[in-house]
């Protein structure tokens, strides 16, 4: 196995570690899990980078890749919805947009197609991962800035999510009619 590929494993490995970070409920929980996130964060950008800089794009990658992202979304999401830190209908609105994208992409694949993010959905990953990082480290934060930023980019990376997702299906219409 490649590097990329690991590193990929390693995210998802670190989903366990997250789960376990809230429900033991130890201290300072939620700064581990923040910190579980940037680390996972790390990793997806360098396997990106390491898969292309070294020509290690592989058929293991491209359909891990994006599930070890999703999984890890969905753990924070659903840790931070349990935490009370963000409303189901949120969770639900950000979970609902990444099963309707995979399921495009799913029926995209089986017709030999290869859909990329788009601009708008990569934003949507950023800004979404950056605050639920913020959060999760909010006491942190909040002594500075006096203002939920965690949760006004969950809230804008909702509007993407949204808007990401109608661009998506627009585009890939024709996947529709088949």
């Amino acid at each position: 196995m490649k590097l990329p590929n690991w590193l990929t494993m390693a995210r998802i490995m670190m989903v366990p570690l997250l789960i376990v970070c809230y429900y033991i409920n130890i201290k300072g929980w939620n700064y581990y899990a923040g910190g579980i996130l940037i680390l996972a964060s790390l990793t997806d950008m360098f396997d990106g980078m390491a898969a292309r800089k070294m020509h290690l794009v592989s058929n293991f990658g491209k359909l891990m890749d994006p599930i070890a992202d999703k999984v890890l979304f969905m753990a924070a999401l659903l840790i931070a919805m349990d935490w009370g830190k963000i409303g189901p209908v949120i969770a639900i609105v950000l979970l609902a947009r990444e099963f309707v994208i995979s399921g495009f992409r799913l029926v995209a694949a089986s017709d030999g197609i290869v859909i990329a993010a788009g601009p708008i959905g990569k934003w949507k990953t950023i800004v979404q991962l950056v605050g639920i990082i913020f959060v999760f480290m909010e006491e942190m934060f909040y002594t500075w800035v006096q203002i939920p930023v965690g949760e006004i980019l969950i809230y804008i990376s909702v509007v993407l999510s949204i808007w990401s997702c109608t661009e998506y299906i627009y585009k890939n219409r024709q996947l529709l009619k088949g």
